[in-house]
C-alpha cells in the first residue's frame, strides 16, 4: 500500500474553473464565477432549449483586485448584483451590472466611504426595485433604504430603529423592526404608520440564539414571517409567525435535526430555506451527519426527488426559472469539491454542465467518516475524521482542525484543507465541541464559561480517543483552526503544551478582552447573546479578569511546540494586533514563530495566490514538525 501521488496545493487552492452556477429568471442563460485575470468573476453563457451551452461565455465584471464571491439575478434578467469589499475590510459595497450594455460594467450603487451593505432584497410589490440596509449615515446604525436598480437611486425609507436593530417590510408598505430589547431578547416589532411608535408583536428568548434567530424571511404575502424557532423545544424547526397578532404555527421540523443554519455565519453556504424566484416556500434543509431536504411542495417534491438521483453528494446552490421548469443545481460531496447539473422538469432531461476542479480525481480524494466521540463528562461530540488512501490507518501524524465561529459547525462535504493533509498522509479530526451549531441548545449552551476550559477539554477528549482507536501518534499531533479556531490552536499551545507537536493559528484570538473592544462599532450592541454571555463582559473588572486568565497571552511562558500565526492585516473581526502581540510575546522567549501577514486580506483569504501561499507554508511547516511528506 501507498499514499496516492503527491497532489500540489496549486492544485487544491487555485481558482476553480467554473463554480456557484445559477439560471436566469427567464430560463435562457446561467451566471457563474470563473478566473479573469487570476481574479474570480461573473460570466454570462446562453444556453438552447435543450439545456446546453449555445455561444461564447462572457466575462461581465472585471475585478483585478479582488475575487467576487457571490452575486444574484434581480427579477428582471437584464440585471445582475453582487457585493464587493476592499482588501477584505467588509465594507461590501452593493455593484450592477447591466447584461444588455454592448461592454458590461459594474457600477457601484453605494459609493460610500467606509460604509457597508448588510442585506438586500426586492421591494415587496415594487418592481425593479429593492429595499437595501446601509450604514451610511452613522456606521454604528443600519438605515432602511430602496434602491432603484435601473437607475441607481436610493432613497431612504426609514432610518434606523437603534443600534440593535434593522428594519424590513411587510405587506402594503408596513415597516417591521427585529432588534435585542434591553433584556436582550430578539422581538419582531410593527411601526404604527400614523405615529412611529413601535409596538411587539413577537418576542424570543435571546440566550437561545447566540448569533440570533435564523431563518427569518417574510413569506410573499408579507402578514407572516418564517422563523427558525427552538422555543419550547431543544431542536431548531421553522415556525411562520403571523405579524399581526404574533401567533407561532409550526410549518415543518426534523425529529432529530436542527435546520441548517451554516449561511448564517458563512453566507455562501446555501439558505435553509429552498423557495422560488416568487419568494415562494418550496423545501428545508435540516443537517446531522449529512444534509437532509424537506420538500414541501407537491412540484418541488417531484423536482428534488429526480434531482437526487443526480448526484451521490449533498444538494448544495439550486437555482430555477420562473416556471419551474428548468433548474441548475449544484452538489457537495466528501471526494469531490462541487458539480453543477443542468435538469428540465417539463422533459425529465439533464446533463453534467461543470465540475468545479476536474482536475481533481475522487478517486485520490479520502473518505471523510462520520464518527461520535464521548466528552470526559459524557457530552457526545459529533464529529469527522478523514484518513489518508493508501496506507494503513494506523500511528499515523494527525491534524486536528478546529472550526471557527464558536457557534458555526464542521459538516461533510468536499474540504480541500483536509484533503491536503490527507494527501500528505496525515489523519484529519474535525470536532463538533460544545458550543458548535446544529446539534440542539443544550449542546451550545454547554459551552457557556468554558472557553479555554471544558471547550477545550472536548478537543483533548477527541485527540485521546483518536489514539486509543490505534489511528493517530500521540507525539505527533498538531491543532490548527482559523477564527475561534485560531484562538483554540493558541490555546492548545499555551494551555496543554504537552499534547500538541505544532500548532497554527488563523486569524485567531490571542486576548480575549481586547478582541471585544476592538469590535466595529455596529457589532458590540449585538454581543450580549454570545461573546459576552459565554465569555464575558471586559467592562467589568472581574470578568475582564477571568477573560485574561482565558486568553492565551497570558501564558505565553507555556508554549514551547513551534507555532504558526496567519493574519489578514485588513481584518475588521480579528485586528492584526492579536496576531502581533502573541507572536513578539513568543519570540520575545526564543521560541520558533512563523508568521505569515496578508496586506491584502481581512478575516477570510480570498485570494488564490494568497491561499496558495498560506497553504503552502502550513505545508512545510507541519511537515518539519510532524513527519508528513
Amino acid at each position: 500500500m501507498a499514499l496516492p501521488a503527491r497532489i500540489s496545493v496549486e492544485d487544491f487552492f487555485g481558482s476553480p474553473e467554473r463554480a456557484g452556477a445559477t439560471i436566469s429568471p427567464d430560463g435562457a442563460r446561467i451566471a457563474y464565477l470563473a478566473p479573469w485575470r487570476d481574479r474570480l468573476n461573473v460570466w454570462v453563457q446562453d444556453l438552447t432549449p435543450s439545456g446546453d451551452f449555445d455561444g461564447e461565455p462572457r466575462c461581465v465584471t472585471a475585478d483585478e483586485v479582488r475575487s467576487v464571491q457571490s452575486y444574484q439575478w434581480t427579477e428582471d434578467p437584464r440585471w445582475l448584483l453582487y457585493l464587493q469589499d476592499s482588501g477584505g475590510d467588509e465594507n461590501w459595497h452593493l455593484f450592477r451590472v447591466d447584461l444588455e450594455a454592448p461592454e458590461p460594467t459594474a457600477v457601484d450603487l453605494t459609493p460610500f466611504p467606509g460604509a457597508r451593505v448588510v442585506g438586500f432584497e426586492p421591494s415587496r410589490g415594487r418592481p425593479g426595485r429593492m429595499t437595501v440596509l446601509l450604514n451610511a449615515r452613522d456606521a454604528a446604525e443600519f438605515d432602511l433604504h430602496e434602491l432603484d436598480v435601473a437607475t441607481g437611486g436610493l432613497t431612504m425609507l426609514a432610518q434606523s430603529p437603534g443600534a440593535t436593530g434593522t428594519w424590513f417590510q411587510g405587506r402594503e408598505g408596513e415597516l417591521f423592526t427585529s432588534s435585542l430589547n434591553a433584556d436582550g431578547d430578539f422581538e419582531v416589532s410593527r411601526r404604527d404608520p400614523e405615529t412611529g411608535a413601535l409596538h411587539p408583536v413577537l418576542v424570543h428568548e435571546g440566550a437561545d440564539y447566540p448569533v440570533g434567530v435564523f431563518p427569518t424571511q417574510v413569506t410573499p404575502d408579507g402578514t407572516g414571517m418564517w422563523i427558525g424557532s427552538s422555543k419550547g423545544t431543544d431542536r431548531t424547526r421553522l415556525v411562520r409567525a403571523d405579524l399581526s397578532t404574533g401567533e407561532e404555527t409550526e410549518v415543518d421540523s426534523h425529529p432529530t435535526f436542527d435546520i441548517d443554519t451554516r449561511a448564517q455565519v458563512f453566507p455562501t453556504f446555501p439558505p435553509p430555506l429552498i423557495r422560488d424566484r416568487r419568494g415562494e416556500l418550496l423545501g428545508v434543509r435540516y443537517t446531522g451527519e449529512r444534509q437532509v431536504v424537506h420538500a414541501l411542495d407537491p412540484h418541488f417534491a417531484e423536482v428534488l426527488a429526480n434531482l437526487e438521483k443526480l448526484s451521490e453528494g449533498d444538494l448544495a446552490a439550486i437555482s430555477c426559472d420562473d416556471g419551474g421548469r428548468r433548474w441548475v443545481v449544484g452538489f457537495t460531496h466528501d471526494r469531490d469539491p462541487g458539480v453543477t447539473w443542468f435538469y428540465d422538469h417539463s422533459t425529465g432531461e439533464s446533463r453534467l454542465l461543470f465540475r468545479a476542479h476536474p482536475h481533481l480525481d475522487p478517486d485520490a480524494m479520502a473518505p471523510m467518516r462520520p464518527v461520535t466521540i464521548t466528552a470526559r463528562d459524557g457530552l457526545e461530540l459529533p464529529s469527522y475524521l478523514t484518513l489518508p488512501v493508501g496506507v494503513e490507518p494506523e500511528n499515523l501524524p494527525m491534524v486536528l482542525m478546529v472550526h471557527g465561529g464558536p457557534w458555526a459547525r464542521d459538516n461533510w462535504g468536499f474540504n480541500g484543507s483536509a484533503q491536503l493533509w490527507a494527501n500528505r498522509g496525515y489523519a484529519v479530526l474535525q470536532v463538533n465541541f460544545r458550543g458548535s451549531s446544529g446539534f440542539g441548545k443544550a449542546h451550545m449552551k454547554a459551552a457557556i464559561g468554558e472557553f479555554a476550559g471544558k471547550m477545550h477539554d472536548d478537543l483533548i477528549d477527541a485527540v485521546d480517543w483518536a489514539v486509543e482507536q490505534g489511528y493517530a501518534d500521540p507525539d505527533r499531533v498538531a491543532i490548527l483552526g482559523g477564527s475561534y479556531g485560531g484562538y483554540a490552536a493558541l490555546v492548545g499551545a499555551a494551555f496543554t503544551p504537552d499534547r500538541f507537536a505544532a500548532a497554527v493559528d488563523v486569524v485567531g484570538i490571542s486576548d480575549l478582552a481586547n478582541f471585544m473592544r476592538t469590535q466595529p462599532a455596529f457589532v458590540r450592541p449585538a454581543l450580549v447573546n454570545n461573546w459576552y454571555r459565554y465569555v464575558g463582559d471586559p467592562a467589568v473588572p472581574e470578568q475582564e479578569a477571568d477573560m485574561l486568565a482565558r486568553s492565551p497571552i497570558s501564558r505565553v511562558d507555556r508554549i514551547a511546540a513551534p507555532l504558526m500565526v496567519v493574519q489578514g492585516a485588513n481584518d475588521a473581526r480579528v485586528v492584526k494586533a492579536e496576531s502581533d502581540n502573541i507572536v513578539a510575546s513568543v519570540r520575545g522567549r526564543g521560541v520558533d514563530v512563523e508568521y505569515l501577514v496578508f496586506d491584502d486580506e481581512g478575516h477570510a483569504i480570498v485570494n488564490p495566490e494568497n491561499l496558495i501561499t498560506m497553504f503552502g507554508a502550513i505545508d512545510r511547516f507541519l511537515a518539519r514538525h510532524l513527519g508528513g511528506r
